[in-house]
């Protein structure tokens, strides 16, 4: 199956960039490498390091930027050892530095891949095949408490204490396997007039996947690390596709411009925590109606750009 993925954003995100033809950047979420091919373009003995979990990725964007020879670098790791990874390379700091947090059209609509309630598939929802955690696991072995919080908390979904009530039950009788069995467990603990609002199964789907991935744990902790990487002027995009990322994006990047802690009635600051930088988007940049009438999937996408002082 051909690797395919619309970035989002994409125009938007190059414009915030502000690519210097000399410039080191990263592509920390490369995926089929749409926003790689584009800083790539724009360079003239610059240079684009990019960065993804998922060995199909690497290989579709190999080929993309094949073009574009040894001024890209590509290097299959999580976004999370960025630091590490720049400096066996023997980057101290960069430009700039993009992160779409959306999964792949690829991911999503390879059947074995496990991502989509639409498919009937084994559970599985690894970004990094290499990783031993599978969906799977996650939906027969996670006690039911856990479950719920879950469902709760990453799906946002107001049935979560009844679907993992029904997971719970159906996985005494046998293990819970496939994409379609879990459908089937849902749409049993969901009432009958709330299936006509979307399918069921989606926010269950997307909570299993962030746990089996640790997308927020992982977010959270890279974003004070992305800042430190950039140089001065460099400036960090981060596409967000749900309010639990974009909370933790727009939290790091308020504290990183104004991270002093002393109470508001001294008159001067003592604590000695200085400014990172500033928030360029004081309010999202969200896509226009074209790119909503073209990806229907870029609807719950917001961009948040950060500049490096």
């Amino acid at each position: 199956m051909e690797f395919r993925h619309y970035s989002v954003l994409l125009k938007e995100t190059i414009e915030q960039l502000h690519i210097k033809p000399e410039g080191i950047y990263v592509d920390g979420t490369l995926g089929g490498g749409g926003h790689a091919l584009e800083v790539c373009s724009r360079l003239r003995g610059g240079h684009l390091y990019g960065i993804d979990q998922d060995g199909e990725a690497i290989a579709a964007a190999k080929e993309r930027l094949a073009a574009f020879g040894d001024r890209a670098t590509l290097l299959r790791d999580n976004y999370c050892n960025m630091r590490a990874a720049l400096s066996a390379e023997g980057v101290k700091g960069v430009d700039g530095i993009v992160i779409d947090l959306g999964v792949s059209s690829y991911q999503f609509d390879n059947q074995e891949r496990g991502f989509s309630y639409r498919f009937d598939a084994a559970l599985d929802m690894r970004m990094d095949r290499r990783q031993t955690l599978t969906a799977r696991d996650i939906v027969n072995g996670y006690p039911e408490s856990d479950l719920c919080r879950i469902i709760r908390d990453y799906g946002e979904d107001r049935f979560a204490k009844a679907i993992a009530k029904h997971i719970a039950r159906a996985r005494q009788e046998k293990p819970i396997e496939t994409t379609f069995e879990l459908n089937e467990i849902i749409r049993g603990a969901v009432p009958a007039r709330m299936r006509r609002d979307g399918h069921p199964s989606r926010q269950t789907f997307q909570a299993i996947r962030i746990e089996c991935n640790r997308e927020l744990e992982v977010l959270r902790d890279s974003l004070d690390d992305f800042i430190d990487i950039l140089n001065p002027g460099g400036r960090l995009c981060v596409i967000t596709f749900h309010s639990l990322e974009d909370r933790l994006v727009k939290a790091a990047f308020r504290k990183n411009e104004n991270p002093c802690t002393c109470p508001p009635e001294f008159p001067v600051c003592v604590c000695g925590k200085v400014s990172k930088g500033t928030v360029v988007t004081k309010k999202p940049i969200l896509p226009g109606e074209e790119e909503l009438a073209q990806n229907s999937r870029s609807k719950s996408a917001k961009l948040r750009v950060f500049e490096k002082t």
